[in-house]
């Protein structure tokens, strides 16, 4: 893990965790000048508490802390299913941009029980979420990204609004885990 990563990630760690105690929850926004602290309207859904909060996820490599947050259940599934949990637990410094419950919700039940059913393109999907580098607020402005499964995705915005791919809405960036940046979008991203 490289020194700079690291001075980034401790106090983005140390400020979710002083939050989630301080506050309870992250009700209010954080804002941009919080330093890593997890910014955007969602992060005040994220558990006050236990392994789904802050402090809890970042504790958990992401496809456990993900399954821990009530609000990706949906995801965590969808990667046991396409037997990723493994990979990603296992990765170091990665990025992923993870979607909600509701963001699978917006896919018609039949297409999305066809995907489920179907490995490989689940495992196509689910890697197009997935960056091989940290990816944190300050790279979201205007960025452009190699994601695991070959297509690049790309980022623009400013303050605390981010968007993936013009489509997807970052609604609660910069969260941490033992592995991984997370940042918990509103659309599941389609590679091309």
């Amino acid at each position: 893990m490289n020194a700079t990563f690291t001075r980034r990630r401790v106090p983005a760690v140390l400020a979710a965790v002083a939050l989630a105690v301080s506050f309870g929850a992250l009700a209010p926004q954080a804002s941009a000048d919080d330093g890593g602290a997890p910014f955007g309207p969602g992060c005040a859904s994220v558990p006050e508490q236990g392994a789904g909060s802050f402090a809890g996820m970042a504790e958990d490599p992401v496809a456990t802390a993900a399954s821990n947050n009530p609000a990706l259940s949906t995801l965590a599934a969808a990667v046991e299913k396409a037997g990723l949990v493994d990979t990603l637990d296992n990765a170091e410094d990665i990025t992923v941009f993870a979607p909600t419950n509701d963001a699978f919700a917006k896919i018609p039940k039949a297409d999305l029980d066809k995907v489920l059913a179907d490995k490989a393109t689940l495992t196509e999907i689910l890697t197009y979420h997935v960056v091989d580098e940290p990816v944190e607020k300050a790279d979201l402005a205007d960025g452009s990204f190699e994601t695991l499964q070959g297509d690049m995705l790309t980022t623009t915005g400013s303050g605390d609004t981010y968007k993936v791919n013009d489509t997807a809405s970052v609604v609660c960036g910069d969260v941490q885990t033992s592995n991984a940046t997370v940042h918990i979008i509103d659309t599941v991203l389609m590679p091309k």
